[in-house]
Formats: structure tokens, sequence, C-alpha cells
């Protein structure tokens, strides 16, 4: 009987996806519109328009921005679509909502990065445990994509996994 240790995992085809990989790791901010309020109520166009003109929004470079308003008032349309206007510029994301909605759109643009191709005929592990907390969303959505190429799809660590698909 031989004492050499055999490292199966490593020796496997397990293609481990982590997602972690694919993620933003930028810095998150919240532009909240309240603060841009006239009395807290209401947003008048010539001081908006005259704040988005005298603001450096490339202190914004890089960042991922989400533009709410927390304060109970009737925000225009347009007052985010003019915000959202010069933060594309410098921002590396800018969404609509709180940062839970920026947090799935950064999964989303990662996921759009993976290109399944590449998973065809291949054993994937999708990676459970990372130092991001990755959504639920981003678990289904990785499955979708990945399920009409790769040979199977287990989810967890190499060393163990639960079995999420087999292709027949």
């Amino acid at each position: 009987m031989s004492d050499t240790i055999v490292n199966r995992v490593a020796n496997s085809r397990l293609i481990t996806l982590n997602l972690e990989d694919h993620y933003h790791a930028g810095e998150r901010v919240l532009y909240d519109i309240r603060h841009n309020l006239h009395q807290g109520l209401i947003l008048k166009e010539k001081d908006f328009r005259h704040f988005i003109k005298e603001q450096d929004w490339q202190k914004y470079a890089g960042k991922n921005v989400a533009i709410t308003c927390s304060a109970e008032a009737i925000v225009p349309t347009w007052a985010y679509m003019l915000l959202a206007s010069v933060l594309a510029p410098y921002a590396n994301l800018v969404v609509y909502g709180d940062l839970t909605a920026l947090e799935q759109a950064l999964f989303q643009q990662a996921l759009n990065n993976i290109n399944p191709e590449q998973y065809k005929d291949q054993r994937v592990v999708i990676k459970g445990c990372s130092k991001v907390e990755v959504p639920v969303y981003a678990y289904v959505e990785l499955v979708r994509l990945l399920r009409p190429y790769a040979k199977s799809i287990m989810y967890g660590e190499p060393c163990s996994t639960v079995p999420i698909y087999k292709a027949r």
C-alpha cells in the first residue's frame, strides 16, 4: 500500500466558475436626490440644472452609482435621466434604485461578460463560498446561461459539490 496522497480534485476535469472573479469591485455610492429638493418637497428645474452644471462629476470616476430619492416627493423622470447623463462618462455603472438594485445590476453585468459557449461539454462547479455576497438571483441566472452548454453543473466547492444539472 502506497503512502502517496493523490489530489483527485486537482486531477479532475472540473472547471470552477467563481462569480467573484467577474464582479466589479469598485466603490458603491448612493446618490440621493432628496438633497436637491427645495424645502425637502419639490425639485426646481432651474436650481437643479445649476447644481448639475457646477458639480465636479469626476469624483465618481470608476465608481458604481445608484440614484434614488429617499424623500416622499414627486421627482420628475428627467431629473434621474439628467443625473445619469452627467455621471455616465465617469462612473463604471449608473442605475436607478437602491444599493440592492446596484448589486443586482453589477452581477448582471458580470454575467453578461461570461461566454457560456466556453463551457460547452464541460463539468462546471459554480463556486459557493466567496468573499463577496452573491445574490441567489445571480446563481439562478448563471445556471440558466450554462445549462444549454455544460455537460454537468454542480454547486459548492470541487471537493464537496451538490449536483444541479447533468446532460443526458
